[in-house]
């Protein structure tokens, strides 16, 4: 296929680099002669060094820098030209006036494509002669790297286009989602989950970005937590996603802004790239202050108090048995000693709320994670009563491990759920919602988180490993502990629970149940 790329930037060096390995004919023209000039230097770099670390074969390096065009006038006429790729700015009229001329210079039978990431694509089409020939193909920086493409469909998009942009995605060894015309698309979208539930426990002095994002890492297991994502995003391109697609969803609750954001957007604190954000960065900058050193007393008798449910029933057990080979006095009976820590797991609900019920000494009752650890931490929540010996104490306790490294606690402020379960809940109830709109299919919801956010489950996969019943029970509690409409489950786990069907099974479409 031969290919014309219009934007020579990042983001068009970035797909012709993709393209030409892939064995297409790629013309790259930009208003800049001199941005044609440095793209092209950079794809033969780029290869270059992919021949020097034996990744690519130095005949395929030769063919695919023959295969690359440089045009002194992207607008120049190109009969044989099939694919355009629009890699402009992020302004409408720019990408309108591009489009306007391409028109005018190629053949009807061209293919447009834009590579827009948060303008609506049909709005962009509007714009041509025929905005059936233009679809959305949204590629990830660095896009040779990043193995997902989402392919847009605007509402008067001929239907064989998409079928047709899958193919040459997949054909060059990318992954393609299809997803509906809306704001943020898929991956945008299904990313404000983990930002906006982590910003909500910040405003809230639930605990701060490092205690957040070691949680996310070594509870979650994910790669990097949401204040680091942010930092290295930059938090005016954060900020400004979560405002758009919040104002596009019509202030949908579930993706409320935080109001943490335009301060510190304004004050210049974006990140890695300004040199300091919710972390510090350059020469001499030493990073997130590290945890505090464990100072109680690790022989603390402890009892674990259940609240019947089995979700922290069968964690009482589990915590009572590590504890047990760690040394650690574990009291059972109906209820503590004097001297015991009082240690409650939690679902949804607040320790406090499991004090008042149960009756518990609300100067050494803590609250305890009971989501499975994807490495060697433990969770401590404290109330406005706890003790802060008792505190120290049970951190004291959590440390301790029958044999190796012993567990990394952190300490924070009581909240419905844990901070675990809030992130957790909000990344599958926004994929969720994305499923129940119809806006991607479940496996393309999966398919794009995984393989552009790089979680360790795509949201409705991860909700499933939890199951639909217990995580109804979540949401439900997390939603009547606190009044916000933010944590109300969505229709999407609400009917699966009730049927007893996986969240990631799509169910029966209603046009199959005609004729």
């Amino acid at each position: 296929m031969r290919i014309r790329i219009v934007g020579a930037g990042a983001m068009g060096r970035g797909i012709a680099q993709w393209a030409a390995s892939a064995g297409h004919t790629v013309e790259l023209g930009d208003v800049r002669a001199e941005a044609v000039t440095d793209a092209v230097e950079f794809v033969v770099s780029m290869l270059d060094r992919a021949v020097a670390k034996g990744r690519m074969p130095a005949a395929d390096r030769d063919a695919s820098v023959g295969r690359l065009v440089a045009l002194g006038d992207p607008w120049a006429a190109g009969p044989e030209v099939e694919l355009v790729i629009e890699a402009v700015r992020e302004d409408l009229e720019t990408k309108a006036e591009v489009f306007g001329k391409l028109e005018r210079a190629l053949p009807s039978s061209a293919v447009f494509a834009t590579n827009t990431s948060s303008l609506s694509v049909t709005r962009i089409a509007a714009t041509l002669q025929d905005p059936s020939r233009l679809a959305g193909l949204h590629f990830f920086n660095p896009v040779p790297l990043m193995r997902i493409v989402e392919v847009v469909p605007g509402a008067a998009t001929r239907p064989e286009i998409p079928a047709l942009l899958t193919g040459l995605v997949e054909g060059c060894g990318h992954k393609a989602v299809t997803v509906a015309d809306s704001p943020g698309f898929l991956v945008n979208h299904a990313g404000r989950g983990l930002v906006t539930e982590a910003l909500a426990l910040l405003e809230e002095s639930v605990a701060g970005p490092a205690d957040i994002d070691r949680i996310a890492r070594d509870v979650l297991g994910l790669r990097m937590g949401p204040f680091e994502l942010m930092d290295l995003t930059g938090l005016d391109v954060t900020a400004a996603v979560i405002d758009s697609i919040w104002q596009g969803f019509r202030h949908e609750d579930r993706l409320r802004p935080s109001y943490l954001t335009p301060n510190r957007v304004v004050a210049g604190l974006h990140g890695r790239k300004t040199g300091r954000g919710w972390y510090a960065y350059g020469e001499g900058a030493e990073g997130p202050a590290p945890e505090p050193a464990v100072t109680g007393n690790g022989d603390r008798p402890v009892f674990l108090a259940a609240n019947g449910s089995v979700e922290t029933t069968s964690y009482v057990e589990a915590l009572a048995g590590a504890l047990d080979a760690a040394g650690v006095g574990v009291e059972r009976g109906e209820g503590p000693s004097a001297e015991a820590l009082v240690l409650v797991p939690v679902w949804g609900t607040t320790v406090s709320g499991a004090i008042r019920a149960g009756g518990l000494p609300p100067e050494r009752t803590l609250g305890v994670e009971v989501l499975p650890a994807a490495g060697l931490r433990r969770v401590l929540a404290v109330t406005a009563a706890t003790d802060p010996t008792a505190a120290r104490d049970a951190r004291a306790v959590l440390a301790r491990a029958a044999a190796g490294e012993p567990h990394a606690v952190t300490v924070v402020r009581d909240t419905a759920g844990s901070v675990a379960q809030r992130l957790l809940s909000s990344v599958v109830a926004v994929g969720a919602s994305i499923a129940e709109r119809s806006l991607a299919t479940p496996a393309d919801i999966d398919l794009a988180v995984t393989t552009g956010l790089g979680y360790p489950a795509g949201p409705l996969a991860w909700g499933e490993r939890i199951g639909a019943r217990r995580l109804l029970e979540l949401q439900r509690a997390l939603h009547t502990a606190t009044g916000d409409p933010r944590h109300r489950p969505t229709r999407w786990v609400s009917e699966r629970a009730d049927l007893g069907l996986p969240l990631t099974e799509a169910g029966t479409p209603v046009g199959d149940c005609w004729g």
